[in-house]
């Protein structure tokens, strides 16, 4: 048959990634959520763990809001006020009350004046990038950027690109001043909180950049912000690494509502002119359904939370826990990275070990995300840590005491 040469090769490709160790393997099924008790946080059981409780370090849920009762209760009603799916796209019949309504709340929140919905962070960057990548456009990234990032430049195909090492600015700038010399448009794209770092782009200095070489191109240069991991989970207010930075608002922002808002989606924010161009020109909007209306209704009610008291005090309570697992890290002799966002990696710096940690914590009831070679470049192999507002100090003490209990059995 036509695919029986087509399967051997492909079996031939997941051997090799076996061999390379860079197999996800099989997916972890959660089967069922426990509620908190006698002092713990969430638990989940897994398929094929029987009622053995996990808990979970290597989840975006930054803020516990997937669980709120009132997050929930608003995508119930939105279920049963519109149904359970849009039953189209959105320029056909698929645009609903709650996606405009949290669209208006997306907007108010960010300090902009629109905001487009997408069905996740990775589609919004897909469709947006693309659209403004025109073919007399240079597109400066960083190095450590999204994997969403780097399939949209390819698939814009710039004039240039130039991906500069993570966070030089001085290297940053040289492209810039090159692209210059060939290009009518600059595009300066960076993730706003790198994901297997926890560290942040420096937009101050990055906008400085752009506006001072944006007279430079017949189009100018702006700059694009990818915060998915920052938006509801870093700066004092939850409005991301703009707000940590005190750097004002990018030209264009793009967040999700998948992470720290707990619920589902991407989207961007930027001016009117803006957003009614890409509600024309970005064929991932224009030709997908977009997110539910019960997942809409649980989107805008989570952004009214955060937006609110109850918001303040949880993205504090993530700060102190955060800052408590980090000391905690240090004070047991392990090495981690500096920085006040909840991803918190634990650098071992060996595939091996890094795997075996991993091993020992599922072992101990412990989901942590190992990151190995060739993903990270020998020498850079880590544990990615995740904080949430819904852990509590018994689960962070739990993860350290397994820490020491791993490196107590595995001295060398």
């Amino acid at each position: 048959m036509a695919m029986d040469r087509m399967e051997a090769l492909l079996k031939q490709e997941l051997a090799q990634l076996d061999r390379s160790g860079v197999r996800k393997s099989r997916e972890t099924i959660i089967t069922g959520v426990l509620p908190p008790r006698d002092g713990h946080g969430i638990r989940y059981l897994l398929k094929g763990e029987g009622d053995h409780p996990f808990l979970r370090m290597n989840s975006n849920g930054y803020l516990g809001l997937a669980h709120h009762a009132d997050v929930m209760r608003a995508e119930e009603e939105g279920v049963r006020n519109y149904g359970a799916g849009p039953g189209a796209v959105r320029f056909i019949s698929g645009t609903y009350e709650p996606h405009v309504r949290l669209e208006q709340r997306l907007a108010e929140f960010h300090g902009r004046q629109a905001a487009m919905l997408f069905s996740s962070a990775y589609a919004a960057v897909m469709g947006v990038l693309p659209t403004l990548i025109g073919l007399e456009t240079a597109v400066i990234s960083d190095e450590l950027n999204h994997n969403c990032i780097i399939n949209a430049i390819r698939l814009a195909r710039p004039k240039e690109k130039f991906v500069y090492e993570h966070l030089n600015l001085d290297q940053a700038e040289t492209f810039l001043r090159q692209a210059a010399e060939s290009c009518r448009r600059g595009i300066i794209v960076t993730d706003g909180i790198f994901s297997m770092r926890g560290d942040h782009a420096p937009l101050r200095e990055l906008m400085a950049l752009a506006e001072t070489y944006d007279e430079k191109f017949a189009e100018g240069v702006f700059v694009v912000v990818d915060d998915s991991h920052g938006v509801g989970a870093f700066g004092q207010t939850g409005r991301g690494t703009e707000e940590y930075a005190e750097c004002g608002p990018a030209d264009i922002l793009i967040g999700t509502l998948g992470k720290a808002f707990g619920v589902n989606g991407g989207y961007v924010v930027g001016s009117s002119l803006l957003v009614d161009f890409l509600r024309e020109k970005a064929p991932l909007y224009i030709y997908s359904n977009p997110i539910t209306p019960g997942e809409a209704a649980a989107g805008a009610r989570a952004v009214e939370i955060v937006s609110g008291s109850e918001g303040q005090q949880r993205l504090a309570r993530l700060r102190d826990l955060t800052a408590k697992f980090r000391q905690g890290l240090t004070d047991s002799g392990f090495e981690t990275l500096p920085g006040a966002h909840p991803i918190v990696p634990l650098m071992l710096r060996d595939t091996e070990r890094t795997r075996s940690m991993v091993l020992h914590l599922r072992e101990r009831g412990i989901l942590a995300t190992g990151i190995v070679y060739p993903v990270v470049p020998r020498g850079d192999e880590e544990i990615r840590f995740q904080v949430s507002a819904d852990h509590t100090e018994a689960d962070l003490d739990e993860v350290l005491a397994a820490l020491r209990e791993f490196r107590r059995t595995n001295a060398s």
